[in-house]
């Protein structure tokens, strides 16, 4: 199989799926293995500096698929918040990646006020959209699984994100749609539809049982499952979007596993899956 396999034209690997490989490593492995682009995460890139990260990027010829990650906006400190969040933005452009996935954020220890922690989201990412436009890269709002809305995410649906994405410009926010996230809704198909233009990335792997004590650790690979990842994958082409297909896998055995396998067996589950 090679680089030049059109199946694989739009596929990624995020860097969470192989998290124990620098920058350098990641890109290289996804070279290896004919895999053309690679979602970048803050802390890797942080350890070795966005100019370094990016050329390790370049000189394995691929591209960046997204930077996660931003977010965490209801919180106390609004303007660390806020600082941070620029600091992410331009780190994305730095790298050269379309768009920041933003988890937006839980509920404050000893907070209830779930509507007021989404009003502060919707205020904090009018504050970031100028500067998202100023950088060219688009805040991506990622709802995430109910599980997560007290610690992660107040955001749990597609139709949540998108409301708060269409209050700006199109160019500074658009949603995340994560088949780990979104597969249960039964309002997704529609939400995806609408979402068009607004798609910045799609993300792919599995709902897998049993669920693990740590539940952000739960995911599989693609075919794994539960989720229908192809499925989500035609409605979000459907819906008009031609972007990557980034498949991110927090899971502890993979982690541990042979990285280059890893990779080929994302491939693989690409091919039988996916495409």
């Amino acid at each position: 199989m090679s680089a030049a396999d059109p199946r694989l034209a739009r596929l990624s690997v995020n860097q969470a799926t192989v998290k124990r490989l620098s920058v350098a490593q990641a890109a290289d492995a996804c070279a290896r293995a004919g895999v053309p682009a690679i979602g970048l995460w803050r802390e890797p890139v942080a350890e070795v500096g966005t100019a370094a990260a990016a050329k390790a990027v370049r000189e394995a010829g691929l591209r960046v698929s997204s930077y996660c990650r931003g977010g965490f906006l209801t919180g106390p400190d609004r303007a660390a918040a806020l600082d941070g969040n620029r600091r992410a933005l331009d780190e994305a452009a730095e790298v050269g990646a379309p768009c920041l996935v933003m988890v937006v954020g839980g509920l404050p220890d000893g907070d209830r006020d779930l509507p007021g922690a989404r009003a502060r989201v919707a205020d904090a990412l009018a504050e970031l959209a100028p500067h998202a436009l100023e950088r060219g890269v688009r805040l991506a709002l990622e709802p995430l699984h109910p599980m997560f809305c007290a610690d992660r995410a107040v955001l749990s649906t597609l139709g949540q994100a998108l409301d708060m994405a269409e209050a700006l410009p199109e160019d500074a926010a658009g949603v995340v749609v994560d088949a780990y996230h979104v597969w249960w809704d039964p309002e997704v198909y529609g939400q995806i539809a609408r979402a068009g233009s607004r798609i910045a990335s799609y993300q792919a792997c599995d709902w897998v049982l049993p669920l693990p004590a740590d539940a952000l650790l739960g995911r599989g690979m693609v075919g794994d499952g539960h989720a229908d990842v192809r499925g989500l994958r035609r409605a979000v082409d459907r819906a008009g979007y031609d972007g990557d297909i980034e498949v991110e896998i927090f899971n502890e055995r993979i982690w541990e596993s042979d990285a280059d396998e890893v990779v080929a067996e994302v491939v693989r589950r690409h091919l039988a899956h996916v495409v």
